[in-house]
């Protein structure tokens, strides 16, 4: 167990979270998925977690094992075309994980989903949450269009979710 990230997350508070994903950043990142998904026939869902407990903090849970899991429990990979991605925030971590299903799997390689990871967390770090969060969606969304062509469905909510 890592003292230092155990404390992160033990003293981060929601009203912080809430506080930098406020109304008008939840609103253009539900505004962000919308209009990318006209350009593609993907499906992009938007998750954001304040910390982890504990017991998760004790067994060592990476950020990568928690987005893996809000995956699952999101049910993002419930699509007709398996094309679902989660773009998962783990804030006490400033940690950004991206989980795309099957569909992409020899299509997109996990660096070029790392690569928009890694632009997201400098603008975290920066303060510039609203503009990692846009950014990243229309970044996935370009990679997402160069294998599912524009389609006329909506399998998955637009509106980012708090875990």
């Amino acid at each position: 167990m890592n003292f230092a990230r155990t404390c992160r997350h033990l003293f981060s508070t929601g009203w912080n979270l809430r506080r930098v994903f406020d109304a008008p950043t939840l609103a253009s990142i539900e505004d962000a998925i919308r209009e990318t998904e006209k350009q593609h026939g993907g499906e992009i869902r938007f998750a954001i977690e304040n910390d982890l407990d504990f017991l998760e903090l004790w067994h060592d849970v990476s950020p990568r094992s928690r987005a893996i899991d809000a995956f699952a429990h999101l049910r993002v990979w419930d699509t007709e075309l398996n094309n679902g991605v989660l773009i998962y925030v783990l804030w006490a971590d400033h940690d950004v994980e991206i989980v795309a299903d099957r569909g992409y799997r020899e299509k997109v390689g996990e660096q070029q989903w790392r690569a928009i990871c890694q632009q997201m967390e400098k603008h975290f770090a920066a303060g510039r949450a609203s503009q990692a969060c846009v950014e990243g969606i229309r970044a996935a969304g370009q990679l997402i269009a160069q294998h599912f062509p524009a389609a006329d469905r909506n399998e998955l909510p637009d509106r980012p979710v708090f875990l």
